[in-house]
């Protein structure tokens, strides 16, 4: 009998070391936590001015941060949604929210329908709120290239049965964003694609020659657009007066803005460039202001926070490849590089690596449908994360 209560007490000791894992990673719900938060307060202090000006007199002070907490809690709601969804049911529903993407893209160019502001032609107004099919692209394009490559994997080494559908549907999703236009969504867009068929194991000759295509159409796009090599020349010489004063102004006014923040920052709050100076301080540049205020020290531990989150993506992806979940471990793999790619590009852009292109801070920059769609692309990798957990314990999910 004590033999049998001594086992007993073994097992019943172990168990709970086995099943103490957290159901998510942690250190990634505390980053995400952590980078939405910060986000919160920099679009408060870099838009509290905004009132002060002619534009934006009848806004009012808070106007731009609500509206970004209201973004951030609906961001939430759908975080919370998705992560309740198994990843079976989002392989099986790729290909119709792709579908549903591309018609939004369509819909969105149509005279009446779409919104224009300063030319482009990105949004569909929904009542108080103006939705960006472009963000919604990202999501559908992460699950339907994920999808495209397993469905594919077989093929993948063949140029008309692996390489042309996804050419044809990324040539497609191309023409309807350089319509808008939204050359920024549309790289992106274009390196998850590519980057989920590279992981997939596209052939090599193959990849090489879509680099190829996608680097010579970009090139071209660039040179056949006079606005597009105008911002070319600008950022090559900034500080030129006719540069700094045309195209080249708001990248003039970050390097500015930078060089002020030095190591430790002026303070938060302290911002003189967010004073009608910097446009577009709390989007496409707010990386400009958080050195500003913050230095380069604020600017390091905001790199090191996607950098922990990118890694950790690419880990969860491994980690569900290796276990055969292979449309789980693209997608993760993809949500790593999604948000690689277009954290580059902005912070590139605002200390002067890139030329200027419209892309915010995933996570921080204020943007409607931004944001609600980056904490998709969380719940996403969270959910394989929680499925390679439960694999781990032994259960189905």
């Amino acid at each position: 009998m004590s033999l049998f209560t001594d086992l007993t007490s073994s097992v019943n000791a172990v168990r709970p070391g086995r099943t103490s894992m957290p159901s998510f990673d942690m250190g990634i719900v505390i980053a995400v936590t952590t980078l939405v938060l910060f986000g919160l307060l920099m679009v408060y202090s870099a838009s509290i001015a905004l009132a002060d000006g002619p534009r934006y007199e009848s806004y009012g002070r808070y106007y731009f941060v609500l509206r970004h907490g209201v973004f951030v809690l609906i961001g939430v709601i759908s975080l919370a949604f998705v992560l309740g969804v198994p990843m079976q049911v989002w392989h099986k529903l790729a290909v119709p929210l792709f579908l549903l993407s591309v018609l939004l893209l369509i819909v969105v160019l149509i005279p009446g329908l779409g919104r224009e502001v300063n030319g482009a032609r990105r949004w569909l107004p929904l009542g108080i709120i103006n939705f960006q099919p472009s963000e919604l692209m990202k999501v559908s394009m992460l699950l339907f290239a994920s999808a495209y490559t397993v469905r594919k994997q077989e093929h993948l080494q063949k140029f008309f049965r692996g390489f042309m559908p996804m050419a044809c549907a990324l040539g497609l999703v191309g023409v309807l964003l350089l319509m808008e236009p939204d050359l920024g969504a549309f790289i992106v867009i274009v390196a998850i694609a590519v980057g989920i068929l590279f992981i997939g194991g596209i052939n090599g000759k193959l990849f090489s020659s879509l680099m190829a295509v996608l680097i010579g159409s970009f090139m071209l796009l660039i040179w056949l657009s006079p606005w597009r090599r105008e911002r070319i020349f600008a950022y090559l010489d900034p500080w030129n007066p006719d540069n700094a004063y045309g195209s080249a102004y708001q990248l003039s006014h970050s390097l500015i803005a930078l060089g002020r923040g030095e190591w430790f920052g002026v303070g938060l709050g302290a911002s003189v460039e967010k004073l009608h100076y910097l446009p577009e301080a709390h989007t496409d540049f707010i990386v400009a202001v958080i050195g500003e205020e913050l230095g380069f020290v604020g600017v390091l531990a905001l790199l090191m926070l996607f950098g922990f989150i990118i890694s950790r993506a690419f880990e969860i992806g491994r980690q569900a490849i290796a276990m055969d979940r292979i449309f789980n471990g693209l997608v993760a793999q993809g949500v790593a590089m999604w948000l690689g790619v277009q954290t580059f590009i902005n912070i590139g852009v605002c200390v002067g690596l890139l030329p200027t292109k419209g892309l915010t801070l995933p996570l921080v920059s204020y943007g409607g449908s931004g944001i609600v769609m980056n904490l998709v692309a969380i719940a996403l990798l969270l959910r394989v994360d929680f499925e390679n957990r439960n694999m781990m314990r032994g259960r189905r999910t």
